[in-house]
């Protein structure tokens, strides 16, 4: 099972004498599907130097090591955690792109953990998230962006709009109101906020995890306490 499995940590050690190239090694020894020449590709191109020391890395560099490891090793199951660390926006949409590619020639499990959630939506095809130790989302990508939208417009239509849905959040500036509601909308619900004149709008993926764990549904038309 470890053959076939790789683990790619966010703070992964190597032995101390240990080169770019020496680590690319044992990966190669280790990993039975391992593509050598795919391998010196991906070092090309993030432009690592094969024969330092990876104690005298950077972070960026680092990090592009075992982006390497995890894709050159096709290990049928595949964990990245948080692999951008030090990766500046070019290396990470490299590494996005050179993902999606590989996965499409070689399918297999990939598991990716990371806090950038909008940099990866593209990706993702099955969303888990963990709120304070529990499991409130476990859901199809696509099929979740559909379950959360954006409500924007008058203060009133826009609290008619969501009187039949679940508020995940608002906020308002002014006469105009912003209600995150979560629910399926369909033609009928999309015709009737047109009547409201609500713009009813899809929410990114990052914006849906961060509704859903910033507590519990608050109520459409909260009433004002004295002070």
């Amino acid at each position: 099972m470890l053959a076939r499995t790789c683990f790619v940590r966010k703070a992964q050690r190597y032995p101390d004498d240990y080169r770019v190239k020496h680590a690319l090694r044992a990966a190669a020894l280790l990993f039975p599907n391992w593509d050598e020449a795919y391998a010196q590709s991906l070092v090309d191109e993030f432009r690592l130097p094969r024969s330092r020391a990876i104690k005298k890395l950077s972070r960026g560099q680092l990090s592009a090591v075992g982006v390497v490891i995890g894709l050159a090793s096709r290990a049928p199951l595949t964990l990245f955690d948080e692999p951008y660390l030090g990766l500046d926006a070019v290396a990470r949409q490299l590494f996005y792109d050179r993902l999606l590619a590989d996965y499409a020639e070689h399918p297999r499990t990939v598991v990716l953990s990371t806090h950038l959630i909008d940099e990866v939506a593209d990706l993702v095809e099955h969303v888990l998230v963990i709120d304070q130790g529990r499991l409130i989302v476990d859901e199809v990508a696509d099929r979740l962006r559909g379950q959360v939208v954006l409500a924007t417009g008058p203060v009133d239509a826009v609290r008619a709009f969501a009187a039949s849905r679940t508020v995940l959040h608002h906020t308002g500036v002014g006469p105009v109101a912003r209600f995150t509601l979560r629910g399926e909308v369909d033609a009928a619900a999309r015709a009737e906020a047109e009547r409201l004149g609500v713009t009813v709008t899809p929410v990114s993926l990052q914006q849906l995890v961060v509704s859903l764990t910033t507590g519990a549904a608050v109520p459409t038309a909260p009433k004002e306490t004295a002070a």
